[in-house]
């Protein structure tokens, strides 16, 4: 099997799995004072992706996993802040991971923190008030320690995981 194609299968399932998380937090619970406090799980996928492979593949599994999610699960609101989160979050990441002075856990919890800004700096402008922003703080302790959950699931999954792509199947 070429290369090429185990990469193309392998980003299929992987939005099949980001896909799968995605729903399952829709189940939980977030009784929070403060809207938008999630867990992140199908961010587990993206730090995956993130270390193991590379940033395009990152992006281009978020990029489907937040235009699907916002389809099936959420609304035009849901996905502009969504995307926001998202554009802000994979580009302080792959930033990060580029320095190659991180782990999961610090690429995770920095991608939680700003995927948070960037909801944030979306409902400022779409809602026209700087007020939304006092909500800051508290998302990012909520990043912080989902953020860090995460990372450390997601370096679990990057030492257990072993994606071969450059090796005959």
């Amino acid at each position: 099997m070429s290369r090429d194609l185990k990469l193309l299968t392998t980003l299929g399932v992987s939005t099949a799995a980001a896909m799968i998380l995605s729903f399952l937090e829709t189940l939980i619970p977030m009784n929070i004072a403060v809207p938008g406090v999630k867990i992140g799980l199908a961010n587990l996928v993206t730090v995956f992706l993130l270390i193991k492979l590379d940033w395009k593949s990152a992006s281009a599994v978020t990029a489907i996993r937040v235009l699907l999610s916002a389809l099936l699960f959420g609304s035009v609101a849901s996905l502009a802040y969504s995307a926001s989160g998202a554009v802000l979050s994979m580009t302080v990441m792959s930033l990060l991971k580029k320095t190659g002075r991180f782990s999961a856990l610090g690429i995770s919890t920095a991608g939680a923190v700003s995927h948070n800004a960037g909801q944030i700096i979306m409902a400022v402008i779409l809602l026209s008030t700087k007020e939304i922003a006092y909500w800051l703080p508290i998302l990012i302790v909520s990043g912080t320690v989902t953020g860090l959950a995460i990372g450390a699931v997601g370096a679990l999954l990057v030492k257990k995981i072993d994606l071969k792509l450059d090796r005959k199947a």
